[in-house]
């Protein structure tokens, strides 16, 4: 775009269109390069919005770009939920205050390292559905959903005077297996329909001729996705090969990377992110950094991969992004922000600090139960009875843990092993015989256990949902015991299956509201095995960030004040330390801690709340001398 449009004289009215002549972006009539970075509302509390908006727009963004996750507000199918943190329009109202336009990513798929890539497993209970494609009962759900949110967006698109410059059909259809243009056409149909025919629709795919062909449609503008280890000129050529004319656009620029439980901590150099930014930004392209802020998977919101086997995406989504899970600034942030003044003015003034964090210290927690003994808490509505295993979707009880009871058809004397023939343990399954722990069954990797006992003892499998997949073929990710279990000669039958929910309980302020009941005999070692443990932080006046260490604890989900952080397993790694908001303190009432250890709890039954993040597994040794005698230090 050249400078003869700054003579162009604009009419009072608001436009943003693709000028294919110039190959730009025009912003009311004049040439638009955005400097975008991706901020997911879902998963960063509402509290601190603000907050991080500001920070990105003083590192020079003029734009942020914002995946709309469908299961974050249609849980339940039906019923909608746009309040409180899942208030999308308050944000958008936010961003515009500050100076942000939209970029606006609304699926219905998206991917994002979130459970089932944003679409509700209540499709699911369709058994034949074909997610992401023009079959007919996915096509309705989705006609349905964007019927309730783009009316929503609508007034909020730029040319009707709000702050979405753009929207984005789908998702990097491109890499799905599926490569349905009649979908495709269905969804742009709807988009159109609902937001007119002046609004810029894109697609987003990945830098592959396959990706590219599959993913991208007349009438939406095809752009690409590439981090740092690719050549730019290529990447580029590659999108004017199915877009000759018109803006040269990254939808997805790597900041970082994401972490699963067993990885590395991914880290992408603040040195590399900058020179090709700048590269990029040179051409004259508009560029979307995703991350900028990764946040939190809170709760059960986490999603997973499955390429030769299943790998679940840990709790922090900090990304290695230029603000860290915590919103503070980085030396990437700076790095970029050095980049960025070369091409637009950026705002002066100082950038807002990094929120104040505080070390509480140690917290000691007492046993409530084991999970087995809670029952009549923590699934009210009793079991269903069935011949053979129901799945989580069978039961509606689409996220966390499920209870399968039997009993032993026969005496067993010797070792007998029991076996997921058909790997149906979706996903990792904690055995228990008459309330003792005997091991674990886990997707992919653990298919057989030996047990023992007595014919007519109680056999509870509590098994976990570790978060659906949310990218490739396998979205269609049913969980549960998906298949019988083979025990011995036998096939187990006659269940109890108990839906769990703990999240219920937990937010009716139990079991501290009921604690007197829970002081069973202090054992000299924790049994193994799933249970409750409980404990309280005393307030003192502040109610800054903090981050929760579970040393020595094996693997679990945590609550604090009733809500849930998120799952820890530190031994598998990388992850060490959960992210606490300070928000969710209270500065003048005891503060409740919750945790659901699946595995087996350390002897010294302490959670320690530290000032600071600790995402890369250490060295074990030097961490366990650390932790005894000063937690002031951090490896």
């Amino acid at each position: 775009c050249q400078t003869q449009w700054e003579l162009f004289s604009v009419s009072g009215e608001r436009s943003f269109s693709i000028d294919y002549k110039h190959n730009c972006f025009l912003k009311d009539g004049k040439p638009f390069q955005y400097i975008s970075g991706s901020i997911h509302y879902s998963r960063i509390p509402r509290y601190y919005w603000r907050d991080r908006l500001v920070k990105m727009y003083m590192t020079g963004l003029n734009a942020i770009q914002v995946y709309v996750p469908w299961n974050f507000h249609e849980a339940v199918q039906g019923v909608h939920n746009f309040t409180g943190d899942r208030d999308l329009e308050h944000f958008l109202d936010l961003a515009n205050q500050t100076g942000l336009l939209v970029i606006l990513r609304p699926g219905p798929y998206i991917c994002a390292e979130w459970e089932m890539g944003g679409l509700p497993a209540w499709l699911l209970q369709k058994p034949n559905i074909i997610l992401r494609s023009a079959d007919t009962d996915y096509a309705q759900a989705v006609s349905n959903w964007l019927a309730v949110l783009l009316p929503k967006m609508k007034p909020w698109l730029y040319i009707n005077g709000g702050n979405i410059i753009s929207v984005q059909v789908e998702n990097e259809y491109g890499s799905y297996y599926a490569c349905d243009y009649n979908y495709m056409r269905h969804l742009r149909t709807l988009f159109r329909f609902f937001l007119g025919e002046d609004t810029v629709l894109f697609t987003t795919d990945g830098n592959t001729d396959k990706e590219m062909t599959c993913g991208t449609l007349e009438g939406l503008y095809a752009t690409v996705d590439f981090g740092t280890d690719t050549n730019v000129t290529e990447a580029f050529s590659r999108q004017r090969r199915f877009e000759p004319r018109g803006p040269l656009v990254n939808s997805e620029f790597y900041t970082g990377w994401l972490d699963h439980w067993g990885d590395q901590h991914a880290v992408v150099d603040a040195q590399k992110v900058s020179r090709v930014l700048g590269e990029m930004l040179t051409m004259g392209a508009n560029v979307n950094m995703y991350m900028f802020e990764g946040g939190t998977n809170f709760g059960y919101w986490n999603g997973a991969d499955h390429d030769t086997r299943f790998r679940s995406v840990v709790t922090s989504y900090d990304y290695d992004a230029p603000l860290s899970e915590a919103g503070d600034p980085t030396e990437k942030l700076l790095a970029i922000r050095d980049v960025i003044k070369q091409f637009r003015d950026i705002p002066s003034g100082p950038m807002p600090p990094a929120t104040p964090k505080f070390a509480y210290g140690f917290v000691t927690l007492r046993k409530v139960g084991n999970v087995s003994s809670l029952l009549n808490t923590l699934s009210p509505l009793g079991p269903v009875k069935s011949q053979h295993p129901l799945t989580f979707e069978e039961m509606k009880q689409y996220y966390g843990y499920m209870l399968y009871r039997t009993t032993l058809p026969r005496d067993l004397s010797e070792p007998t092993p029991l076996i997921s023939p058909l790997n149906g343990v979706h996903d990792r399954a904690y055995v228990s015989v008459n309330g003792v722990f005997r091991g674990l069954l886990e997707r992919d990797t653990a298919l057989v256990m030996n047990i023992t006992g007595q014919q007519g003892d109680t056999v509870d499998i509590l098994v976990e949902n570790m978060g659906r997949v949310n990218f490739g073929s396998k979205i269609n990710d049913y969980k549960g015991l998906l298949s019988n279990l083979i025990l011995g000669k036998d096939v187990l039958t006659d269940w109890k299956i108990y839906p769990l929910d703990i999240d219920g309980a937990i937010a009716a302020r139990w079991p501290h509201s009921d604690s007197r009941k829970y002081f069973p005999t202090p054992q000299k070692e924790p049994l193994p095995g799933p249970a409750i443990y409980m404990g309280t932080l005393q307030p003192n006046g502040l109610a800054w960030d903090t981050f929760l260490k579970l040393y020595e604890w094996t693997k679990g989900q945590v609550w604090i004040n009733g809500v849930n952080l998120g799952r820890y397993w530190p031994a598998r790694g990388p992850q060490q330390t959960l992210y606490i908001p300070g928000p969710l303190l209270s500065t003048s009432l005891p503060n409740n801690i919750t945790v659901l250890e699946l595995e087996g709890a350390p002897a010294h039954l302490r959670v320690l709340f530290m000032d600071r993040p600790q995402l890369t597994l250490c060295n074990q040794q030097a961490d366990s001398e650390h932790f005894q005698t000063s937690p002031k230090k951090y490896c």
